[in-house]
């Protein structure tokens, strides 16, 4: 079997399980949640299980590293390879971050509306909190501001249209979302340039 084979096969087999651990975590608690649940609701067998996780704990941390990933990319798109980044020049269409959310809608959905993983919405938040002030340093800036408040609360900002767009039951496009989010930036800051400090991170 070639290389490309094995590999597809391993991507399709984790997939499936990761699907079988959100789906599970919807109907009982996680500790409550066996090895033998989760083989049968991805239809592999134990063995599969165990060639790429020692735990169900992997599932979920890997789980977890697959969206904080994609979300880093997903919020770098509309300045990835930019000097500077003027807010006045911002597209809806570069806007990711809310096609990443319907990306793993059933996750975020998971996290919001139960209390499963209450810790990972405030990382989420951290997260783009971080990327703000590492990626993101503004020109001219008032020093009467202090940049780790804007960030938080430009973040937690965000992170609130997320949870509103998740309660409403994904009503709107991500496009819709990503309109709006535009629109309010545009009117808080028509002006607003940043150099961008995008250099290449792990």
């Amino acid at each position: 079997m070639s290389t490309i084979n094995t590999d597809k096969r391993i991507i399709k087999s984790k997939k499936a399980l990761k699907e079988a651990m959100i789906t599970l975590m919807q109907k009982k608690d996680f500790k409550e949640i066996t090895v033998k649940d989760l083989v049968v609701s991805a239809d592999v067998n134990r063995g599969t299980f165990y060639k790429h996780y020692q735990f169900k704990e992997d599932i979920l941390n890997e789980i977890i590293d697959d969206v904080i990933n994609d979300l880093i990319e997903s919020y770098r798109e509309p300045y990835k390879d930019m000097e500077t980044f003027e807010i006045s020049k911002l597209t809806s269409n570069g806007i990711k971050v809310f096609e990443h959310v319907y990306k793993y809608s059933n996750f975020y959905s998971l996290i919001v509306q139960s209390n499963i993983l209450t810790g990972f919405q405030r990382k989420i938040c951290d997260v783009l909190k971080n990327l703000s002030l590492q990626d993101l340093i503004v020109h001219n800036p008032n020093n009467l501001i202090n940049r780790e408040l804007v960030a938080s609360y430009h973040s937690y900002a965000i992170f609130g249209m997320i949870i509103e767009w998740i309660n409403d039951g994904f009503k709107y496009s991500p496009s819709y979302m990503a309109e709006q989010l535009l629109a309010i930036i545009t009117n808080n800051a028509t002006n607003s340039i940043y150099k961008s400090n995008n250099k290449e991170k792990s």
